[in-house]
């Protein structure tokens, strides 16, 4: 006769805990908790599932029920949005202090009666947008180039690529690259440059 009274009290146990295992999932019990290392994969909750989605109201007239997202689907990054860099604009140099204009070397050539027929700003070759050459100023003549760099180091490297058809004064390039420019009339237009203060 004992034993029956043990027999149900133990079934009765063995519900109880069973009933009780499956109260423990409250959102408050998991706020602040993180699932530790050595959880296994099935008692933690998974990450990357969406949300239930309620079910719309029926739609009016002319309009389709959307249908629920897909798992593992994400919208498109926005340019710039987080994670993202946006690419600085990119800022034309300038001339430095003192350094005369690609306007004023020409004006110099034309004052000592040197050709400078077919003048063209061709400025925006010194961006990207052009052939990126770093130059703040460029002006260029059927004979000449005038181009103006903001720095000395600049000039230097430009020049020093250009080797013999090159010459250089300060933050000032002159190219006869493409031109049929005399040794003697090279001479006379980096004279005028030199003089230049």
């Amino acid at each position: 006769m004992t034993s029956a009274p043990r027999t149900l009290t133990v079934a009765a146990l063995l519900v109880l805990a069973t009933s009780l295992a499956g109260c423990g999932d409250d959102a408050d019990d998991r706020a602040d908790s993180a699932p530790s290392a050595s959880a296994p994969v099935w008692a933690t909750p998974a990450e990357s599932t969406p949300p239930a989605v309620a079910p719309s109201a029926t739609p009016g007239a002319g309009t389709t029920p959307s249908a629920p997202p897909r798992a593992g689907r994400t919208t498109p990054p926005v340019p710039g949005g987080p994670g993202r860099t946006r690419t600085p604009q990119f800022v034309m140099p300038t001339r430095s202090a003192g350094a005369p204009s690609a306007r004023q070397v020409v004006d110099a050539f034309r004052a000592a009666k040197l050709p400078v027929s077919g003048v063209r700003d061709r400025s925006v070759d010194c961006g990207p947008n052009g052939a990126g050459l770093g130059c703040a100023e460029l002006l260029v003549t059927d004979a000449v180039s005038v181009y103006v760099f903001p720095d000395e180091a600049n000039a230097v490297n430009r020049a020093d690529m250009w080797g013999a058809d090159a010459y250089r004064k300060g933050t000032v390039v002159l190219s006869y690259l493409g031109t049929t420019t005399s040794t003697e009339q090279r001479r006379r237009y980096e004279a005028v440059l030199a003089d230049l203060g």
